[in-house]
């Protein structure tokens, strides 16, 4: 079984008890932050934002089964009080704990029922070079996102599209998505950014992430670009476990060389994943 799997039955068997994010990368017997980009390629949900839901959905049906005592469903959920359990549940369903118990039913909210795992992986992913990548400036446009609302991204290329070859100190014409900066709630940021030389002539519109030297397996994506997260899916929840490697809590970035066509989404991607020495 993959690491999101294994992560998979162990939430279903303890979501009712006060579960971590290292607790659950434990069961997978991987770092947090491995199952962090696991579980989001496999699902496109955050690790514990999906713990959230399953809580929460559990709850509302017990509310809508009549449960008498809302603060004893809530505890029951994690939550210390009524007011915290009522802020969640608004937040995820639209509605209060209340409502749901008068009307007796869940019709109208949308519950995060246990995900089925489709463990359909490339068949043919190509072995990765493994080398020392050096370190990088990269600056570009940076926007935060979340891994279950990441839609933007191919609207941040577009707009950053027209200024690669402008950019003050740029090396080459190689361009990289970078993620960094993730937290617990599947929280990110991505830059797309081109190389530069130093950071000190750039216009303040344009982000800046350093990258320093890292060792890193360098996989080739060679289909449309939007097939991209199967590719991730399979190196995540496929060749890492099976490869003895494992990966370091550092940048994940995509290349995108001369040969790529923003256009027609062709020419090949390199994703870059960092592993510990």
């Amino acid at each position: 079984m993959n690491p999101v799997g294994k992560a998979l039955w162990f939430i279903e068997s303890h979501f009712a008890s006060d579960i971590t994010l290292d607790d659950i990368a434990t069961s997978g017997c991987v770092t947090r932050f491995h199952l962090s980009r696991a579980f989001e390629a496999a699902t496109g949900r955050a690790v514990m934002r999906y713990v959230r839901g399953r809580r929460l959905s559990e709850a509302a049906r017990a509310l809508a089964n009549g449960a008498p005592d809302i603060l004893a469903v809530a505890v029951d959920a994690g939550y210390g009080s009524h007011e915290a359990f009522t802020r969640a549940f608004r937040d995820q369903f639209g509605v209060t704990p209340e409502a749901v118990r008068t009307q007796g039913n869940v019709c109208n909210i949308e519950l995060v029922e246990p995900i089925k795992m489709n463990e359909s992986f490339l068949e043919d992913l190509a072995p990765p070079r493994i080398e020392t990548g050096k370190p990088l400036l990269v600056a570009g446009l940076s926007e935060r996102y979340h891994f279950e609302h990441s839609e933007g991204i191919p609207a941040q290329w577009q707009r950053f599209g027209p200024r690669i070859g402008k950019v003050p100190g740029q090396v080459g014409q190689i361009a990289y998505g970078v993620c960094f900066n993730n937290d617990d709630a599947g929280n990110f940021d991505y830059l797309c950014g081109v190389e530069v030389t130093d950071f000190s002539s750039l216009p303040a519109d344009l982000a800046r992430v350093r990258i320093g030297e890292q060792r890193y397996a360098i996989f080739t994506h060679r289909d449309h670009i939007s097939a991209i997260r199967r590719t991730w899916n399979t190196i995540w929840n496929k060749w890492l476990p099976e490869s003895g490697h494992q990966v370091a809590d550092a940048p994940v970035f995509e290349c995108y060389s001369e040969q790529f066509n923003p256009t027609t989404g062709m020419g090949g991607v390199e994703l870059w994943v960092p592993l510990k020495s």
